[in-house]
């Protein structure tokens, strides 16, 4: 099998080939530090994670890098509204980052660079490009000439002139900003100092980095000239990666990364999600949401009385679209995704729930004992572009059959299928799932909890409504059913048995 992946830059699907063998160079553009992460956020994080599990899976090793971008206007903005300092509001969101996206099971990178410590890395780089003549400075601002990159667009597949005719009644050539510029598409590299705002000395004077080449910079400092692939939201391709292709090319000569990858969008309800259309999800709005959390954004505080939802639900409803399909965020869409993820958690807890009765082994972690049909199955769907959507059918169908293994166990006391095969099954299932990331902890095991009733505690409670229907006390009888209907047990008689499974 060979893993092929599809690359933004060249609009085809192409074989993976590391610059490195066995060696991923990664890197991710992360959020800008000024509020709560989104379901956007959650869907992009979770994809380039399990994308990273994947190829460390398939035997390679991932060096994986993800910015926090600590200085911008937004953050800027934000800390004038509280009163407060652009480090405090950065470092505050930080954290938030780290709480949210953690509880997705997303791990962390290996180093996540942050623009204001990379201020030397960024000017070093406007320097070269001004020497080369890719650059120029106007009053203590420095622009990127787009015109002197002959290959500009050629990521998002716009063209300039199609660009400066399509953008005509949006620019306005009377602002300041503008008059600067020898062609409209030229972007900022450094911005002249505004009062109050912080400020770094630089050889055009007080200033900050712009936006884009922020990321050039913090990858040639900590990959190299060449990463094997650069990742992000769709929403980036253009401005944002194009102009990083400009920036760092026009330095090396060399192409920045092999391969660009980039997730679709997420839809609320068929529309796009942004505050104006009060559509906005935070991810600790979703995780949250019937705690009465509030989400304290600036925008508005914000509080819900639906219910939660289970981390590994989101990531599993992540899962189900491929990463570069737009994904529709509804509530029975999610609604779904939750009763498919109690499948699979049913599944990858049949071991830690019945392993000691069947006689299980703990798991082996060297690849013995797995079912090499389903691994292949698996590994023949990652590796077509990451279609994680089937190799979660593959792990459904291995879940379904140890849940109903399970409830056969409970209700009849044997399994049907040999103890030996389960126990394969069971590895291989909890083997590939954590793969996608979706684990489970022992602690949600529910074999003996059922409103406080364990299994003994059941079966003694039948027994003692068999005696009272033989002593045709059957007030005692009804009772007892009712007592075990109210705590989610439902029971079936038989000529010879009472039967009885959880709702």
């Amino acid at each position: 099998m060979t893993l092929t992946v599809y690359n933004t830059l060249t609009r085809r699907q192409e074989p993976f080939e590391t610059i490195e063998p066995e060696l991923v160079k990664m890197y991710c553009c992360g959020v800008t530090v000024y509020d709560y992460c989104h379901l956007g956020h959650a869907r992009s994080y979770i994809v380039w994670d399990t994308i990273r599990r994947y190829l460390q899976w398939r035997g390679y090793h991932v060096l994986y890098i993800q910015n926090f971008t600590d200085i911008d206007d937004k953050i800027l903005n934000r800390a004038k509204e509280q009163g407060t300092t652009m480090e405090a509001v950065a470092n505050r969101f930080i954290d938030a980052y780290f709480e949210d996206i953690r509880r997705l099971n997303v791990m962390d990178a290996d180093e996540y660079p942050r623009v204001t410590e990379n201020i030397p890395a960024i000017e070093e780089l406007i320097k070269i490009l001004e020497a080369k003549s890719y650059a120029y400075a106007v009053g203590g601002d420095v622009y990127y000439r787009v015109e002197r990159f002959p290959v500009y667009g050629k990521l998002s597949g716009r063209e300039l002139e199609q660009m400066r005719s399509g953008a005509s009644g949006r620019i306005n050539p009377e602002d300041p900003e503008e008059k600067k510029k020898e062609h409209p598409f030229d972007f900022a590299l450094w911005k002249a100092a505004k009062p109050g705002e912080p400020a770094w000395e630089s050889p055009w004077g007080k200033g900050r980095p712009g936006w884009h080449i922020e990321c050039s910079a913090m990858i040639q400092s900590r990959l190299g000239e060449t990463i094997d692939i650069h990742c992000g939201g769709g929403d980036l391709i253009f401005p944002h990666h194009e102009n990083e292709i400009a920036q760092s090319e026009a330095v090396t000569n060399k192409p920045l990364a092999r391969y660009w990858m980039h997730n679709g969008m997420v839809m609320i309800d068929g529309k796009k999600m942004s505050k104006s259309l009060g559509n906005f999800i935070t991810i600790r709005d979703l995780l949250d949401r019937n705690r009465s959390v509030d989400s304290d954004s600036t925008e508005g505080t914000s509080t819900s009385q639906l219910p939660p939802v289970d981390p590994m639900a989101v990531r599993y409803f992540v899962l189900q679209a491929h990463y570069r399909k737009p994904l529709d965020f509804t509530d029975d869409a999610i609604a779904t995704a939750e009763q498919s993820w109690k499948t699979l958690k049913e599944g990858l807890l049949f071991g830690y729930q019945y392993g000691e009765q069947l006689g299980f082994a703990t798991p082996d972690q060297k690849g013995e004992g797995l079912d090499q049909e389903i691994i292949q199955r698996f590994a023949e769907s990652g590796d077509d572009d990451f279609n994680f959507s089937m190799s979660l059918a593959v792990l459904f169908e291995l879940a379904k059959n140890l849940q109903r293994e399970g409830h056969i166990l409970v209700h009849e006391g044997k399994t049907q299928t040999p103890s030996s095969q389960l126990q394969t099954q069971w590895y291989t299932l909890v083997t590939l799932a954590q793969v996608l990331g979706l684990e489970v902890n022992q602690e949600e095991i529910q074999p003996n909890d059922s409103n406080g009733l364990s299994d003994a505690e059941i079966q003694v409670l039948i027994q003692h409504r068999q005696q009272a229907r033989s002593a045709k006390n059957f007030a005692e009888a009804d009772r007892i059913r009712n007592e075990l209907e109210l705590a989610g047990i439902t029971l079936i008689d038989s000529r010879d048995s009472t039967r009885w499974h959880r709702k």
